[in-house]
């Protein structure tokens, strides 16, 4: 454990080093703190410090800069946030992906750094399904969710249909499964295949099954903006290898959606400093995320990308208050 006088210039140290970019002396701190510490003294408790892997010297510089372990400790004790401060425009209720689509801007706009938002994840209940015939043995499936989003499908069956019959599928589908769950339309289909004609079962059993693909498919699964920010971070521009490791991260975006899933799992604002979360394993960059809800339910994720150098405190109030922003744009009051 740190004693009250190790916690005050560790918490010197880090704010000093994320306004300034510098490595942090025991002059720097000695003004900082505004107590009357020796040098001597101070060097010591940053000799400390630096052995418990809190802070570490940069190649010969006689300064100091924290440790990912450092500013987890800073985090996690010592941040101090006040809430009120920030000044963020409305979103706008609008389409989904619209509101998901300005909510990565604004997180990116107000942060500088790299705005990212998952989308609310579709729903597996159809409302209506029709089919269209496009060719032989092939046709459109057109399947509306309870929310209006179509999602059209592509459908290519080894019996050809006329337009009578996939009529007849149509009206049965939506006449007897309309506002189920595509899981439970496969069941029932399988417990009725008896009762109906062989090939309108066989087409029905095609078109679940396409329809099972389009509704649970989120499109643009994660919505990044501001990527080209982090070209302005000095922590970056500096190493071209870090920066282009970092633009590799946001192409690979499998790897964003399973951090942010992680994050939906807990209430309030989480971060994720370092290659902490082992899904960015970048010691140079950090992830502050927060969930947001659709009338109270929890349906995604939404958070800042940015150096492990960022005002934590101001990070945090920019993702919370998006986060409410979004829940209310998507809600429906």
């Amino acid at each position: 454990m740190l004693d009250d006088r190790a916690k005050l210039l560790l918490k010197a140290l880090v704010e000093r080093y994320i306004a300034d970019g510098q490595p942090v002396g025991s002059r720097t701190l000695s003004r900082a703190t505004g107590i009357e510490l020796s040098p001597a003294t101070i060097r010591n408790v940053m000799s400390d410090l630096e052995s418990l892997g809190l802070i570490v010297s940069p190649h010969t510089s006689a300064g100091r800069i924290p440790t990912a372990r450092g500013y987890r400790l800073f985090v996690d004790t010592m941040l101090t946030s006040e809430r009120g401060q920030l000044l963020t425009p409305q979103l706008a209720a609008d389409q989904p992906q619209k509101v998901i689509a300005n909510a990565a801007h604004l997180l990116s706009d107000l942060s500088h750094f790299v705005g990212v938002v998952i989308a609310p994840r579709r729903s597996s209940v159809f409302r209506h399904i029709e089919f269209l015939r496009l060719s032989e043995k092939r046709f459109l499936v057109i399947i509306v969710s309870p929310e209006g989003d179509v999602q059209n499908r592509v459908l290519f069956t080894e019996t050809d249909y006329s337009q009578s019959q996939l009529i007849e599928a149509s009206n049965y589908l939506n006449q007897h499964f309309s506002g189920m769950a595509i899981e439970q339309v496969r069941e029932k289909l399988l417990a009725e295949v008896e009762s109906l004609r062989g090939e309108i079962a066989s087409l029905m059993q095609a078109a679940v099954q396409v329809s099972t693909e389009a509704l649970t498919q989120v499109q643009d699964d994660v919505v990044i903006s501001g990527e080209r920010n982090l070209l302005a971070v000095s922590d970056f521009s500096s190493d071209m290898g870090n920066l282009r490791r970092a633009f590799d991260l946001f192409e690979q975006k499998a790897q964003l959606v399973r951090l942010l899933d992680i994050s939906a799992q807990a209430e309030g604002v989480r971060i994720y400093i370092g290659g902490e979360s082992q899904i960015v394993p970048m010691e140079e960059l950090s992830v502050v995320s927060a969930p947001y809800e659709v009338d109270g339910q929890v349906v995604g994720t939404l958070g800042v990308i940015g150096p492990t150098r960022m005002a934590y405190d101001r990070m945090i109030q920019i993702v919370d208050i998006t986060s409410k922003l979004v829940s209310n744009a998507l809600s429906h009051k």
